[in-house]
């Protein structure tokens, strides 16, 4: 079971990130978007996109999936199937914890 309070806005988990385990990174999330990687812009553009469209992760956001999507996220050829998977994930897990 995922727990989607640790998926970033581009799917991924920072708590198994080498950054993050030596300090280096606080992590996307921590961070709200300004990790060391995106020092030079000032915020992650994936970070910054979904909280404008008020998303927890792209896959959960409203315009899922987007022409953006493939250029914000390249070091992740499969990305669309990635967030696709989470987001049903998220919506099995959340329908689980209203039956409960």
């Amino acid at each position: 079971m995922t727990d989607f309070s640790k998926i970033t806005a581009c799917g991924e988990c920072c708590e198994r990130c080498a950054k993050k385990k030596d300090g280096r990174c606080l992590g996307c999330i921590e961070a709200k978007g300004r990790v060391p990687e995106w020092a030079q812009s000032g915020i992650c553009r994936v970070y910054a996109c979904c909280e404008e469209y008020q998303a927890q992760f792209c896959g959960l956001c409203s315009e899922f999936p987007c022409e953006k999507l493939p250029q914000m996220i390249p070091w992740n050829p499969d990305i669309v199937n990635h967030l696709s998977r989470l987001r049903d994930e998220y919506y099995k897990q959340s329908v689980k914890e209203e039956e409960i």
